[in-house]
């Protein structure tokens, strides 16, 4: 199903909704354009997020994005796994709804 080839699907996508897809990219842009966050941690958490979303298309992307503002591999890996224990205490947090069925 995730095929980088895909993604040359979005040039139909900006030909079918040219403003709704104009309006996305400039969004994208601006949210990980720098600012009081740099650019180097905002990759870092699009890294995470697309973890926990497992978007195999963000990972990659946002991973190279990380690395060209200065992310060094332990800094992907520890992002990484801070996702990671966020989902997880999303797990146990929730199953404390179980003990109450």
């Amino acid at each position: 199903m995730y095929q980088q080839k895909n993604l040359t699907r979005i040039k139909k996508m900006e030909e079918l909704a040219p403003e709704a897809m104009k309006a996305f990219w400039a969004f994208d842009k601006l949210a990980v354009a720098e600012g009081e966050i740099p650019v180097k941690y905002k990759e870092l958490i699009a890294v995470a997020v697309a973890v926990t979303t497992q978007c195999p298309y963000c990972i990659e992307i946002h991973s190279g994005n990380a690395k060209r503002a200065g992310a060094t591999e332990a800094e992907l890996t520890e992002a990484t796994i801070v996702a990671a224990a966020l989902r997880a205490g999303g797990a146990i947090t929730h199953a404390t709804h179980a003990l109450d069925a």
